[in-house]
């Protein structure tokens, strides 16, 4: 596969979750793929990256991603992301807070023969997240 192959591949990948779209998601992993995640800890298979992807988009229904870079070293794919969403609905037992979040996303994944993810790492600041949700607070540094 080539760069152009992996590029498109991945912006269509991005173009999906900016569409919302969990099942569009999962259909670009492939059926045994394995997303690894700070929310959702290790995802197998279609079936849980879909669930898992639906789940955040239902909490989170105005997520924006916007792409900010892509590093492509074939098989390997790495796309840099910055999100922002509001919390409307329940978010692991958290009802909807209404409160925005705004944090940076890597999505490093690695592509199988037939262009599908084999194997995701989204990496991203889950406790600061939690902070701007309210869940948890920080304690103010003393100079």
């Amino acid at each position: 596969m080539t760069r152009d192959d992996l590029h498109s591949i991945a912006e269509r990948y991005l173009e999906v979750w900016k569409r919302h779209d969990a099942a569009g998601v999962a259909l670009f992993h492939a059926p045994d793929s394995i997303a690894e995640s700070p929310m959702y800890a290790t995802l197998r298979g279609r079936k849980a990256i879909e669930h898992a992807a639906g789940a955040f988009l239902t909490s989170f229904p105005d997520l924006m991603l916007e792409g900010d870079a892509q590093v492509i070293d074939p098989p390997n794919v790495a796309m840099f992301l910055s999100a922002n969403a509001t919390h409307t609905s329940d978010f692991f037992g958290l009802p909807g807070t209404n409160r925005h979040i705004d944090f940076r996303v890597a999505w490093l994944f690695r592509l199988n023969a037939d262009g599908l993810i084999a194997y995701e790492r989204r990496i991203y600041d889950f406790t600061g997240v939690l902070l701007q949700l309210g869940v948890l607070r920080a304690k103010p540094m003393k100079p």
